[in-house]
């Protein structure tokens, strides 16, 4: 494998948490240092992990797992996504409910956003690539269009509020639904 084919596999691994970054940081008034980092640190560490779970688990679990993958997915982004909504509706101005990092809805997001990952894992297994090498690239280039989306979102969010924090949550849940329809086709 070229290192041009892995970081188009990277690339395009990294484009629904690329979108969630962006849904971040839409909320994300200050401190946008850190929340960056943040936001880099799960969807590039999930993106790092899952290929190599996938690699260690192999292909029978794999198959099972992918059976349901875009139903797991539809169902994380839908509620993350319909609860951000309704933090946006219900926030006064001082509120930054909707810029949550906690831990529960990160890791829910993180792992949404990776599960096609761990399918890439197997296939790495299958071509003889070096997994953790690989892995390890995949989770570096996400953290950094990570770190960037949530910068993006800020942007955004300064100058929409509200209104950005429900189109957010929508996107996420757009999402969901695009990939329950991509499974669903499979």
């Amino acid at each position: 494998m070229t290192i041009i084919e892995l970081l188009l596999i990277a690339v395009a691994l990294a484009m629904d948490a690329f979108t969630v970054s962006i849904c971040k940081g839409l909320s994300i008034k200050d401190n946008k240092l850190p929340a960056s980092i943040i936001c880099g640190i799960w969807f590039g560490g999930f993106q790092f992990l899952m290929p190599v779970i996938g690699w260690f688990l192999g292909s029978t679990f794999t198959k099972y797992l992918t059976k349901y993958a875009h139903w797991i997915s539809f169902i994380l982004l839908l509620l993350i996504g319909a609860n951000m909504v309704r933090e946006a509706l219900k926030e006064d101005d001082k509120s930054e409910s909707g810029s949550s990092l906690k831990v529960g809805e990160m890791l829910g997001l993180a792992v949404a956003t990776s599960i096609d990952a761990l399918a890439v894992g197997v296939t790495f297994a299958l071509l003889d690539v070096s997994v953790l090498l690989s892995s390890l690239f995949i989770g570096v280039i996400t953290f950094a269009i990570c770190f960037f989306g949530v910068f993006i979102g800020s942007v955004i969010g300064e100058k929409y509020s509200t209104k950005a924090k429900i189109a957010g949550g929508i996107v996420l849940m757009l999402i969901g639904i695009r990939i329950l329809i991509n499974g669903l086709r499979a």
